[in-house]
């Protein structure tokens, strides 16, 4: 006899492959929840969705540039091995049979791995990452390896040297950096989901400017080995999905101890899908106005108040909070450190704002990165305290819009002189919290929004469970980008200075 919930599962599935039917849908267009129910009741194979992806990336990426590397082959190898253990009865679990791809600088044994740079063009892995291994291992498909900022050094994704990663809401805009590629693989619905790296933000503000989720775990809860690093201290590994539940599914298979990566932290697992059913009426709400909201774009803020109002019927209410500074950690020579070999040997190959940034690096003195170490470590060790009176952070995931991609590169070749960007990210990397980004709005013009939430050190359970209330009790989610197959991308134009 089924239990209410498996009931509940199979009336899923079965509205799912009957939706498919009768709007005769694109299986690409699935939530990975929907899509993972369809192959648990075989309404659709592997091998079905992940020619449904290669299709779509077919007409897209030539658009969005999102792939470096499509591994077709691979991806219908592995697609056919998981339809035989589908139609056995032996499904490894949520991800089986599901695709989703890599940012290209996570390893992958046997497919180059470029991080953008010419540097690494040829690069081959002998080992995957760690967090590849477990896809693999949980039945995930891997499509491929997507663009990104070089060397993960930028908040734009436009300098690659495989060409700018434009975003599928508007193809003269980027997409956000550094993990541009994996978010508008994702909204463009390329791929169920993608791997990002964040060391300042890299997964939240791309999933904010594409209108997708997008989670940075807490340090040392994702393992980073097999990673090309931007910062080990700051670095972490996340999911990017178009849902929240989907997001919950990833972040099951890629957490979990790693005693071969030094960042990682032995810690319980709990049941992430479960944690998003917990009530969220017991959750206290910090607002951290200062300097969050400072020079705000107007549209945006008129957004993120509103889901503020959301929040705060559906729990016990919200208070303006503050957070502890981080302006006093600067860690330039970990990303030096890692270079170094590189950058004395092939300085020419370095796109120039990534050489101008690892030139500055190379000055760092080493008394200076020993006190900003100090500091990380203080901060990390009693932002605890911070959550005493409330157990979530509410703001906004940027501040702005995004910029063209015309202006984003002009900008970042420039060597003259300028503010550094107002952003409300990178805190939290120093900080090793839990933040996810989810949409909560669109501009006048079409742009999309994200409203960040942030959680105490491994409070992973509550900042999805308010993500999902909050993902529950709009629309904005369901809202696709108007991407065509007849879109023209703009063409390229960047004036001289």
């Amino acid at each position: 006899m089924q239990t209410r919930r498996q009931f509940i599962n199979t009336a899923a599935a079965f509205v799912t492959a009957g939706r498919l039917r009768a709007q005769n849908a694109d299986p690409a267009s699935l939530t990975m929840k929907e899509a993972s129910e369809a192959i648990r009741t075989r309404a659709l194979s592997p091998v079905q969705l992940t020619e449904a992806c290669l299709k779509r990336i077919a007409i897209y990426n030539p658009k969005v540039n999102a792939f470096i590397t499509v591994m077709k082959a691979q991806a219908m190898e592995q697609a056919r091995v998981l339809e035989a253990e589908q139609r056995a009865g032996r499904l490894r679990g949520p991800l089986h049979g599901i695709p989703v791809a890599l940012k290209d600088n996570v390893d992958t044994a046997g497919v180059r791995t470029t991080a953008a740079s010419a540097v690494f063009a040829e690069r081959v892995p002998a080992e995957d990452a760690e967090v590849t291994r477990r896809l693999r291992e949980a039945g995930a498909i891997l499509m491929g390896k997507l663009n990104l900022h070089e060397f993960a050094m930028g908040g734009t994704s436009a300098t690659s040297y495989f060409g700018p990663v434009r975003n599928p809401w508007a193809l003269d805009r980027n997409p956000g950096g550094s993990s541009g590629g994996s978010a508008a693989a994702v909204s463009a619905e390329l791929c169920f989901g993608a791997l990002g790296t964040d060391t300042g933000g890299s997964i939240r503000t791309p999933a904010s400017f594409c209108s997708i989720v997008g989670l940075k775990p807490t340090y040392g809860l994702v393992s980073i080995r097999g990673i090309v690093p931007l910062v080990w201290s700051l670095d972490h590994c996340g999911p990017m999905t178009r849902r929240v539940e989907d997001a919950a599914m990833l972040l099951q298979v890629l957490a979990g101890y790693d005693r071969k990566d030094l960042s990682s932290v032995e810690h319980t697992i709990p049941d992430y899908a479960a944690a998003l059913r917990q009530p969220v009426s017991g959750l206290r709400i910090g607002i951290p106005r200062a300097p969050f909201f400072d020079l705000a774009d107007e549209e945006i803020l008129a957004a993120v108040e509103n889901a503020i109002q959301i929040l705060a019927k559906m729990t016990q209410g919200t208070r303006e909070v503050s957070i502890p500074s981080t302006t006093g950690v600067n860690l330039p020579g970990e990303t030096y450190a890692y270079h170094d070999e590189f950058f004395q040997r092939a300085q020419n190959l370095y796109q120039i704002p990534t050489r101008r940034n690892l030139q500055r690096g190379a000055e760092a003195r080493a008394h200076a990165y020993v006190k900003g170490w100090r500091e990380l470590q203080m901060l990390r060790r009693t932002i605890s305290d911070s959550f005493r009176e409330i157990d979530v952070l509410v703001l906004p995931t940027r501040r702005r819009s995004p910029r063209t991609v015309e202006a984003a590169l002009k900008r970042e070749e420039s060597d003259k002189p300028r503010n550094p960007e107002m952003e409300n990210t990178g805190q939290f990397n120093i900080l090793g919290l839990p933040a996810i980004s989810v949409p909560c709005g669109f501009t006048s013009s079409g742009l999309p929004i994200g409203l960040q939430i942030v959680g105490a050190p491994f409070a992973e359970p509550k900042v999805l469970a308010l993500a999902h209330a909050f993902e529950r009790a709009t629309d904005f989610h369901k809202r696709k980008p108007p991407i065509a197959p007849d879109t023209a991308a703009p063409k390229l134009v960047v004036e001289d200075n």
